[in-house]
């Protein structure tokens, strides 16, 4: 199962049922989970921990050096879950702090050319398309899909079940499930095709609609009074209307509106 080309160091962890392609390059401490498949002229590096099924397409980087200029060659480390891909020239970087290593979760899909730079969080089931960068300390939650040429400031959060449009450019917080698009960037609407594939009810979708007029159709009032407004509402009793309530609240960088 391993290319006679491909070069592996003698401290990696290869688990059952790998396939290594030609001239791949697997370094020290990396640990490859069982059934995972490297294509080709794929480099492994750092100190990178990959779940099982992964399947990674030539000439994708995982686990390089941080490009943080504050990084002093510490222990830093990038943790894969499983079921990912990362196709071509994807580029995961390992953290550039030993207690924030860089972390991807499970059923994710890396298109061509994107990039999870630094200590970045990814959860589960989201989709990067080509092109679409994150920069260091971003955290995406589950569901998101970030469009082609996308750029994301680094410390921003991209909420659960959102949609950043193409070329859209994100300074501040993205809220969960809503539709983002421009530079710079705008709520348009509440990401209903997303939401409605993933098994929410009307109800939900009727409450998360009053929850958006309240929130984002009124950008010329304070977010607070918003905020205020939209707890006493009815709407406020759903529970997804609570995520979204709880993530705004909690926005440090302030929030795309």
């Amino acid at each position: 199962m391993v290319h006679p080309t491909a070069i592996i160091a003698d401290s990696a962890t290869i688990g059952d049922n790998v396939t290594i392609g030609p001239y791949c390059v697997i370094g020290d401490h990396v640990s490859i989970g069982d059934h995972c498949e490297l294509k080709s002229h794929v480099v492994i590096d750092g100190t990178t921990t990959i779940g099982e099924s992964n399947v990674f397409y030539p000439f994708s980087a995982i686990g390089q050096q941080t490009q943080d200029l504050k990084f002093k060659n510490e222990a830093t480390a990038l943790i894969i879950g499983s079921h990912n891909t990362f196709r071509e020239n994807t580029t995961i970087h390992r953290s550039t702090i030993k207690e924030t290593p860089t972390t991807i979760g499970d059923h994710n899909n890396f298109l061509a050319y994107s990039h999870v730079a630094h200590d970045c969080q990814v959860g589960n089931h989201c989709i990067f398309s080509n092109n679409a960068t994150i920069g260091g300390h971003v955290e995406v939650e589950d569901y998101a899909i970030i469009s082609g040429l996308a750029g994301v400031h680094q410390f921003c959060r991209i909420g659960a079940h959102s949609l950043v449009g193409g070329m859209t450019k994100i300074v501040q917080d993205v809220p969960p499930f809503t539709i983002v698009d421009g530079s710079p960037a705008t709520v348009r609407s509440i990401n209903f095709v997303g939401l409605q594939r993933r098994g929410y009810s009307e109800q939900d979708l009727a409450y998360l609609r009053r929850a958006y007029k309240r929130i984002f159709l009124k950008k010329n009032t304070n977010l607070a009074v918003s905020l205020a407004e939209l707890k006493i509402a009815e709407c406020a009793s759903n529970p997804h209307v609570q995520q979204l309530v709880e993530f705004l609240e909690s926005a440090d960088r302030g929030v795309t509106r």
